[in-house]
This record gives C-alpha cells, structure tokens and sequence, in this order.
C-alpha cells in the first residue's frame, strides 16, 4: 500500500497551518471510535492529512516550503491529537527526517526529496529494532559498492510507512558507521507488516518491516551518526511532537469528560443511605475533580507552549551546547510532564463519569490506552532525571535523539 505523490494545498503561514489542522481534525472526527476498534490501515484519513499541505509547513523556504517555526508545528500535532492522537503520530517521523534534510541533506538530496514532501509525499519510519544492547546496536546494514548500494535488515515500531512515500531506515554501514538511507516504499524488497497488535494508538499502524536485499541509490545515503556529534535539537524537535501529542490527548480527555458528564445523571448517595438523582454536573465533588484536571491540562498547554517557544528562538541550529541544552529540557519538561497528565486525565475520567463512561458506545477507554500506549515511547523518568541532573550539577543532557 503505497500513497501517490499528488497535488497537495499549499500553506504559507503559521495561521493557514490551524485553521488546515483544524479543518482536517473535524473532518475526522466522526470516525475515531471505528478507527480505534478496527485497528486497519486508515487509509483515506491518512491521504487527506497527506494532501492538506501540513506535511510541508517546516519544509526550507530556498526549497519551497514555509519553514514554519516549531511553536506552529506543536499547535498542529496538538490541534489533531485532541481529537485522535493516532492520526496525529503518524507524521511525527516525517517532520524528524524533513529536519534532518535541513541540516544534514545534500542539495540534490534535498531538491529530490522535498519536491516530493510539497506534493504530498510522505517521509515514513523504519528506525527502531529488538534485541540490542542499545537503540543503536543495530543489525541493519548498508552494504555500498562503487555506486550500488543493498539494504538488508528488520525494524518495528515503523509509524507511518505503510502508507508512505518514502521510508528513512537507519543502518550501519561497512565501516560500522550510523547512516540514514532513503528508499521507495514500493521498492522490490520491501514488505511492511500490518502486525500492530497493541491496546492504544491502534490508528498509527507501526507495524514492522522487512529490508530484503533493496537496491538503493547511494545517493540517498545521509551520515546520520555525525548529527549527533554537534549542538542539535532534531531530538528536541522530535520529542516536541510526541509532547504535543500527550497534550492533545489530555485535552480530548478532558473534552469528553465533560461533554459525558454535562449530558449524564447519576445516582449520589454522600449525604443519605437513601441516595436521590443528581445531575453529576451540579455535583460539587465532581465540579472539584474536573476544575483541578482542566487546571493541570492547562498548564500542560502552556509548558508546551513554552517549550515550543524556546524551539524557536534556539532554531534547528544551535548556536552552542547551552543553546541546544535549554532547548531540549524546555521540551524535557513538557513531554514529561503532558504524558502525567495525559494519563491523569484519561484515568479520573471514569470516576467523574461512574461507571457509564465504560460503556462501549462511548470508547472512552481509547484516551487511557492511547495516553499508555504513547507514553512508553520513551521514559520519562529520564527527562526528569536530565532536567534535575542539570539544574543540580549543571550536566548537559545526553546528545541523541531522544531529548
């Protein structure tokens, strides 16, 4: 399954980017509860986000793109993840490779590839794998000779690429060297799995995919290990996504809690054995509970504003490892602290709405699971940890891509 490149919109401006989030958002809205019990391919809410134009918004002026600044590309994740946080994470890798051909692309590599991003074409992920000491004890390799290239290996968690345009598969090449390859999601060889099996963000489709043998053009080849060896923030920006994701879900969270529990009577029974109807909204336990979580889901907005902010005045080139430090733990902080939250929220939801809020019809289980589900991406224990270790003892936090 393949997604076309085609005429895509075109969106010049930080406001054109969420009134089109939002727009696609509510043009998807009808269909989540399906989408979380089916589990398949969404494929036709997939091409329209593809051709909404929001695939391009951080695409290089002198290439054609806005090169619209993160606090905008936070918004957009947020903006969608509210209503299905699925949908929303499937271009999270698609922004990390587009930063990465930004910094680290050759010129015709960046001509090819983002003509390809503003007509549409997706940039697909095939980063992770099983079994290693460390996420970079990878058993993919890139074998190059004169100017063949062969790709042979397995990766998991690959969000997005059953339906890309291209996929950016990370590998170690002969020498033993981190590369990031380019290949054609219908390249002979390449076989992605629909075998997600998983309680939460079921939309997002990563399943795994099989490398056998791909002939590639080198001339996609990016030495991806030296990125890492300079001040960066494709870690930040990166983790910037996944914190909006959280937030949105909390904000969905909290937008159905308060949508069941405005619309719903239950039965009270703290003053009286007898017990009365009482609608829960005029209940002033509930009033409490719900007012302290839409406090804490506020808050959680404002921190990814905030980091969002120190995004852009850091840029995607830090000037200095203070520069890039600031910036990483700014989005530390409100992933870690978004993902609490998230899970807060999507947990409390049920003891403000009883027992009703399980019924299927609602799926109101969906915020809980896709809230667990995408928080153990990575841990946040460690982004804390690096935010103490740094305010403590004023230790930088590790320069990969996870922070």
């Amino acid at each position: 399954m393949t997604t076309a490149t085609t005429a895509a919109a075109v969106v010049t401006s930080g406001q054109e980017a969420v009134i089109a989030a939002r727009s696609y958002a509510e043009s998807v809205a009808g269909g989540v509860i399906e989408r979380d019990r089916a589990g398949a391919v969404p494929a036709a809410e997939i091409a329209a986000f593809d051709a909404s134009g929001l695939l391009a918004i951080t695409v290089p002026r002198s290439y054609g793109g806005p090169d619209l600044p993160a606090s905008v590309l936070a918004e957009v994740i947020r903006v969608i993840a509210v209503v299905d946080p699925a949908l929303a994470q499937v271009p999270q890798a698609h922004f990390l490779f587009t930063d990465v051909l930004a910094m680290w692309g050759t010129d015709a590599q960046q001509r090819r590839l983002f003509a390809d991003v503003l007509a549409g074409g997706r940039l697909g992920n095939a980063l992770a794998e099983r079994g290693g000491q460390h996420a970079q004890d990878l058993k993919t390799r890139l074998h190059i000779s004169g100017d063949k290239a062969r790709l042979r290996g397995r990766k998991y968690y690959c969000t997005g690429a059953i339906t890309a345009r291209w996929i950016g598969v990370s590998a170690l090449d002969d020498d033993g060297h981190l590369v990031l390859v380019f290949v054609p999601r219908d390249a002979k060889g390449v076989v992605i799995d629909n075998d997600w099996n998983v309680m939460g963000q079921r939309a997002t489709v990563s399943g795994s995919a099989v490398f056998d043998d791909v002939a590639v053009d080198p001339s996609l080849v990016i030495p991806y290990e030296y990125a890492f060896q300079v001040p960066q923030q494709l870690g930040a920006r990166a983790q910037l996504v996944h914190a909006a994701i959280q937030v949105g879900i909390a904000g969905g969270a909290l937008a159905d809690a308060g949508e069941f529990v405005r619309g719903k009577a239950r039965p009270f029974f703290e003053a009286s054995r007898g017990g009365w109807a009482q609608r829960a909204s005029d209940d002033p336990h509930t009033i409490h509970r719900y007012g302290r979580l839409a406090t804490r889901v506020h808050a959680a907005e404002a921190l990814l504003r905030a980091a969002a902010a120190t995004l852009d005045e850091v840029t995607r080139q830090p000037r200095d490892a203070d520069a890039a430090a600031r910036g990483s733990l700014a989005v530390a902080q409100a992933k870690a602290f978004g993902s609490e939250v998230a899970v807060e929220v999507a947990s409390d939801l049920f003891s403000l709405s009883g027992a009703s809020a399980a019924d299927e019809r609602y799926d109101l289980s969906r915020h809980w699971r896709n809230a667990r589900t995408h928080a153990s991406h990575d841990p946040v224990d460690w982004k804390y940890h690096h935010v103490g270790n740094y305010l403590l003892n004023n230790v930088y936090p590790p320069n990969h891509g996870q922070v």
